[in-house]
């Protein structure tokens, strides 16, 4: 008896060893090729720093040989580059412009090198998980660990022995800014800023990231450096040559300008380890040093990894999976994208930037967030984050209350406390009413509504959020009588309808009858662009005339075209979600309207990587005996364009977003309009799913789906639906009564129902 209970004992604890969490499904390399623009660096869900291996400085040339990189990416790594110049410390995953990337530790051996085209190297044993990156530096022969928390990266190195470096490099980065201050607190100290800022080239936006970093180990030697531009003079005049790499003895201990860096010089045995851990802020080097002390108050590689690791199997957790493991790995790597943006913002004392002016502000007992990439995320990321992590997605809407009071405006396109004003529409409004209809309500929604009018209400002149507000009240519709050849006017007003659309939601759930007819009333004029002749959604000029010639197909490989904005006139064809029945009537009914939707995706004018028309495979569910195309559609899309590799993203990711669409579509339910709560139904991906509902929200406290006859590539089709026994009449599902929780059955088949 005692040898069975021993050898019952050694085999309970194999099979412990070899369950896998959830973070174990996690691949970080999805979405690093095809300009998905993720990173597989070390990151702790939404925080505010990450350590990220950087490689898009330098390309092969012809000759196999590595050069300067003229197309700067809007990422810190590409998963095709193989040459690596650091890592840096503040990095954005998944957006369309540069910026961050910034502040880069490197660590070399021999001689002192300080030019990154000289000291760059390949790298081999490549590997990444939640909160953990490593790789072998090829050229120097170091192993690199990285990991972080919310707001410190810590980097772990192991030498071959000999002379080694770590550098500091404050010039390489993403950023259109070049500025930058550092200062030798001692041989085992440096604090500084680094410029940031002019997203998307808007010339207006800059702040300064302050960092402190700190070594394990006290170096021989250590200094300050500066590339140095020299000259030659040219028939009396003076032009730049070349650039020289001056190093600064350590009595140089501070320096300011551009360009700048740090160097640490080390006699190092074989295998010896040092580490390096880095703390940032946007409010002050006090604030990076008191975040560094807090989140790290020594050296502690494996202890950090495993917080990190904890935090993410913690979040990643809310859902389980029963199915293929390959889907495992694309459903929980989608969902680690979701959970990197929005960004934590304040510092452990809870100071923050205020929102587009000097000072500091302070939250107590809750996160201030940023990166609001709303244009994007409005659409399907937040309903996400509402449903699956309420409590996180409260304080988004409360830190998207706080800019308004802060700036006077809701954010658009909000980074680091700054307002870059990129894309188009008034994405806030959307997120804020459909987070308030969900039932997370623990926010100031009078003064959310008042941000949200405002926007709506007042004079161009006086109004950043909504350009051409003036004629877009006067007309119903953006006339396209203006300067300049490409103009945006359709996608502006149809982002415009939506959001008007949900302030009369709003208004009607708060009692505002008077704003719930007038914004009703205004959401329609998406009318005045319908042109029953092609019946597209045409660009329009100010005396009622069409744009001509109009080509409906022209852009739909992102060249610029008149009235539309990244589409064209077929990928805004259905952009009307608030109202898809008047759509379906202008268009000549339910039958039309399916034929012309099916044409969209016959004639390859649907973009699966751009976000106004993501939403078109689920709305054959708007048609009886249509659905069947929705079901079968979305499983294809999935098969097309998410792989478990690195290009497993269609296109940009948008900070989630389009990781957010796989997920909802592997569930089988996805949400066709913000402040609409009834979800699209379809066939799920998985045999079943389990949803932890967080109950201070929702009553009920777990939501099962569940596919009977689910076969791994076949019976992708459904037969009926059941909630909690109940049959579901249609292929649409109320948001209030799936968080009642209980069971969401999906009887499958092997062929379509046509009924």
């Amino acid at each position: 008896m005692k040898v069975y209970k021993t050898c019952l004992l050694f085999m309970l604890s194999l099979v412990m060893l070899q369950a896998q969490s959830p973070s174990d499904f996690v691949n970080p390399f999805i979405g690093t090729s095809n300009f998905g623009a993720t990173h597989p660096g070390a990151q702790f869900p939404h925080g505010l720093a990450s350590v990220v291996p950087f490689n898009v400085a330098f390309k092969k040339g012809a000759e196999n040989k590595f050069e300067k990189d003229s197309e700067w990416h809007s990422r810190p790594y590409v998963h095709e580059n193989t040459f690596l110049t650091g890592f840096s410390h503040v990095n954005l995953s998944g957006v369309g412009c540069p910026d961050l990337g910034s502040i880069l530790l490197m660590p070399t051996a021999g001689t002192l090198e300080l030019d990154p085209e000289q000291y760059g190297s390949t790298y081999k044993d490549e590997s990444a998980t939640p909160g953990y990156y490593t790789n072998t530096l090829e050229k120097h022969n170091i192993k690199v660990e990285v990991t972080s928390t919310p707001r410190t990266g810590l980097s772990r190195y192991t030498f071959a022995g000999g002379e080694a470096n770590i550098l500091l490099n404050l010039g390489l980065g993403l950023t259109n800014e070049t500025g930058a201050m550092l200062r030798m607190v001692s041989d085992r100290e440096v604090e500084g800023f680094k410029m940031i800022g002019t997203f998307c080239y808007n010339p207006e936006d800059v702040r300064p990231v302050y960092f402190v970093a700190k070594l394990s180990k006290a170096p021989k030697d250590f200094g300050t450096w500066k590339k140095m531009p020299t000259y030659k003079g040219v028939e009396g005049d003076w032009v730049k040559y070349n650039d020289t790499y001056k190093p600064y003895p350590r009595f140089q201990h501070e320096m300011a300008g551009e360009n700048l860096g740090a160097y640490f010089s080390f006699d190092t045995e074989q295998n010896e380890t040092i580490e390096v851990k880095v703390g940032v802020s946007y409010v002050s080097m006090e604030n990076a040093r008191e975040n560094l002390e807090k989140e790290q108050a020594g050296f502690d590689f494996e202890g950090t990894a495993a917080a990190s690791k904890k935090k993410w199997d913690e979040l990643l957790g809310r859902i389980e999976l029963k199915g293929a493991k390959e889907d495992k790995v694309k459903f929980y790597t989608a969902l680690y994208h979701v959970l990197t943006h929005p960004s934590v913002f304040q510092d452990v004392n809870g100071e923050y930037p205020l929102m587009g002016q000097f000072g500091s502000g302070k939250v107590e007992g809750r996160n201030r967030y940023t990166v609001f990439s709303l244009w994007d995320t409005n659409r399907n990321l937040h309903p996400l984050l509402s449903l699956i992590y309420p409590e996180l997605q409260s304080e988004m809407v409360r830190s998207m209350v706080d800019i308004y009071k802060e700036s006077g405006w809701l954010p658009k396109w909000e980074l680091m406390g700054m307002e870059t004003g990129v894309m188009v529409g008034d994405p806030g409004t959307p997120v804020i009413t459909d987070t308030y209809l969900r039932g997370i309500r623990d926010f100031d929604v009078e003064t959310a509504f008042e941000g949200m009018k405002k926007a709506a209400m007042t004079e161009e002149k006086d109004n950043p959020l909504r350009p051409d507000i003036d004629a877009y009240m006067e007309l119903g519709y953006i006339p396209m009588d203006k300067e300049g050849p490409y103009d945006g006017t359709v996608s502006t007003a149809l982002e415009y309808y939506i959001a008007d659309w949900n302030i009369a939601t709003l208004a009607k759930e708060l009692g505002k009858a008077d704003d719930y007819t007038y914004f009703l009333d205004r959401s329609l004029g998406y009318k005045n662009y319908f042109d029953s002749e092609t019946g597209m959604l045409r660009p329009k000029r100010a005396n009622g005339k069409w744009f001509a010639p109009f080509d409906p197909e022209y852009g739909k490989n992102f060249e610029p075209v008149t009235g539309y904005v990244e589409g064209n006139a077929w990928q805004y064809r259905f952009y009307v979600p608030h109202d898809m029945r008047g759509l379906i009537q202008l268009l000549g009914g339910e039958k039309n309207f399916a034929s012309a939707l099916q044409t969209c995706f016959e004639t390859e004018n649907y973009n699966m990587a751009n976000e106004p028309d993501i939403t078109y495979p689920f709305l054959f569910n708007y048609v009886k005996g249509e659905a069947w195309r929705t079901q079968e559609k979305t499983l294809e899309l999935i098969d097309k364009y998410y792989p478990n590799a690195p290009h497993g993203i269609p296109g940009n990711d948008d900070t989630g977003t389009l990781s957010t669409w796989l997920i909802f579509s592997m569930m089988g339910f996805y949400p066709v309009c913000p402040g609409d709560m009834d979800y699209a139904l379809f066939t799920p991906s998985f045999e079943e799913i389990t949803i932890h509902l967080n109950d201070a929200y929702y009553p009920g406290k777990k939501l099962t789906i569940k596919s009977t006859g689910f076969e791994q590539g076949k019976n992708r089709y459904i037969n009926k639906i059941r909630f909690n026994g109940k049959k579901v009449k249609d292929y649409f599902f109320d948001h209030h009564e799936m968080v009642k929780g209980g069971v969401l059955e999906f009887d499958l088949r092997s062929e379509p129902r046509k009924k």
